[in-house]
């Protein structure tokens, strides 16, 4: 007990003396940089929280109610969407790429067509909240829900018992980790839709309040509103942290799983041709029925027809094609060396600090605050301190990716089993053989699981940047689409943007399935 009060005290002096020096090394770049309009002092933005309290306060209040709703729906639709993949795993592969699709359709474009169709009020907020959030929480819950041991069901099936027991006495509790870090990288995101969604057309909350500090260059607001986003992020993460570390307190299993035999060549074609069709369906389905039941006019709603006679080029000769083709070319220059350059340094960070466990108490509180600023609030101070060229797009891209992969891979490095890790200290193995002998490998399917939920996040984040910031690329297409009334050109460039995410998804998942055959069997659906 002694020594574990004395290194709390250490972990809480550490912090405290890394939280200072940050807060000096502010405060000083700020005045050096106050010519640029681009950083706000510590004292500056402490000021601004001060003077304007009343008004951040009834601001927050809205916003966290919307993003509370959204952050309670999402996850609950991903709990029952993970529960049905793994209850009839023949609808894995349709549930996971619809819930893909509709996680990568573009925010710059669903925010204005969920105004139009809920009006004024906190609905299309409540809705881009869950939306942000629903696929970051399922993809590592169904990777969890998978990370038992094969004698676990065994002794289920010895008692008679079917899929639902195990679901609840094995795997439910086997993901409680995976569902924990899950749910630690959604909070910012709810808080994120939530504000989004108050971008196209809500009367108050912290949205509003952001757009009006840029627009009028007020950088004291715009960080005072970036350090209450900031907080309210990283007091949800570390409540839920709490509560994780409450409810989860004994060792990961030891998981050895026998290597699956691949199925005949006929088969796997069999197989993702009625996959294929089977997601079409339902997607379409969706769609067009989404306009019926919804009866959004004509003049802003697109069917699946209509799109296919844009991209045809029947009606205009091919102009919006070319238009679009050419943005989404921009575009997904700057996603791919974004989403590259925050996976990297994501794994590599995570096992930097699995390394250095001090070093990981006091860096984690600081990479929580990065990634919970909101991008709305810093894409435009971002791209003023780097320039609108692709280096700030590409930064800010990495930043939204970095995170999710540093806590993924740290949860994963944390289920390397402890009997074989007993084992090789028992050798004198030193750390580093540790690390590639057992951590690394036990921390393949959450990165992979990273890599995946981060493919969305990074066509997501480029296409805010170029709205908010750049002026060119898709995102910027559409959202002078959606100001001009240009809806051919808004719908085929959803289906595009849609398309590139789901292209991306489904080459991680080529290189995930190679990888995981060998390194973790039992994550193979």
């Amino acid at each position: 007990m002694t020594v574990r009060s004395s290194t709390g005290r250490r972990v809480w002096v550490d912090t405290a003396l890394a939280v200072v020096l940050l807060l000096v090394v502010w405060e000083v770049a700020a005045r050096l940089l106050t010519s640029t309009f681009v950083l706000a002092a510590p004292s500056e933005i402490a000021v601004a929280l001060g003077t304007q309290a009343g008004l951040l306060w009834r601001a927050l209040l809205v916003t966290g109610q919307a993003a509370l709703a959204g952050f309670v729906l999402g996850n609950l639709a991903a709990i029952a969407l993970a529960a049905l993949a793994v209850l009839l795993p023949a609808t894995e592969r349709v549930v996971t790429a619809v819930a893909l699709v509709v996680f990568c359709l573009p925010l710059v474009a669903t925010g204005p067509v969920l105004r139009v169709i809920l009006g004024p009020g906190d609905g299309p907020q409540v809705v881009l909240a869950a939306l942000a959030v629903y696929y970051t929480t399922m993809i590592p819950l169904l990777v969890g829900l998978r990370a038992a041991p094969a004698t676990w069901f065994d002794l289920v099936r010895s008692y008679g018992r079917g899929a639902g027991a195990a679901l609840v006495c094995v795997r439910a509790r086997a993901s409680l980790p995976y569902l924990i870090a899950g749910l630690q990288i959604a909070a910012p995101a709810a808080f994120l839709g939530a504000m989004v969604g108050e971008f196209t057309g809500a009367q108050s909350g912290l949205g509003v309040l952001t757009i009006r500090a840029s627009r009028d260059l007020d950088i004291q607001l715009t960080w005072a509103l970036a350090t209450v986003a900031t907080v309210v992020s990283v007091v949800a993460y570390v409540v839920i942290g709490a509560i994780g570390r409450r409810l989860v307190s004994e060792r990961p299993p030891l998981i050895l799983a026998p290597v699956r035999p691949r199925l005949p060549r006929r088969e796997r074609v069999r197989s993702a041709a009625i996959t294929t069709v089977a997601f079409v369906v339902v997607l379409v389905a969706l769609w067009w029925g989404g306009i019926l039941v919804t009866g959004i006019s004509p003049f802003f709603a697109r069917t699946p027809v209509d799109v296919i006679r844009v991209f045809a080029g029947v009606d205009d000769g091919g102009e919006v094609r070319g238009v679009l083709f050419a943005a989404l070319g921009e575009t997904a220059v700057l996603a791919i060396a974004g989403y590259l350059a925050g996976l990297a340094v994501g794994a590599l960070g995570a096992i930097a600090l699995t390394l250095a466990p001090r070093a990981a108490t006091v860096s984690m509180p600081i990479a929580i605050a990065l990634r919970a600023v909101p991008i709305v609030t810093t894409a435009p101070l971002v791209i003023l301190l780097l320039g609108r060229g692709p280096l700030g797009a590409i930064s800010l891209v990495a930043l939204m990716v970095f995170f999710p992969t540093l806590v993924a891979c740290l949860e994963g490095l944390r289920q390397a089993p402890g009997q074989a890790l007993d084992v090789l200290r028992s050798y004198g193995a030193p750390a580093r053989v540790q690390l590639v002998r057992v951590r690394i490998p036990a921390m393949l399917p959450a990165f992979f699981a990273a890599a995946r939920m981060s493919v969305p996040a990074a066509v997501l984040a480029v296409t805010v940047v170029e709205w908010l910031a750049i002026g060119t690329g898709v995102g910027a297409a559409m959202a002078l689409a959606a100001s001009q009334s240009g809806y051919d050109l808004l719908s085929v460039a959803v289906v595009a943007v849609t398309a590139l995410s789901a292209l991306g998804y489904a080459l991680v998942g080529v290189v995930e399935s190679r990888v995981l055959r060998v390194y973790a069997p039992e994550q193979q659906a």
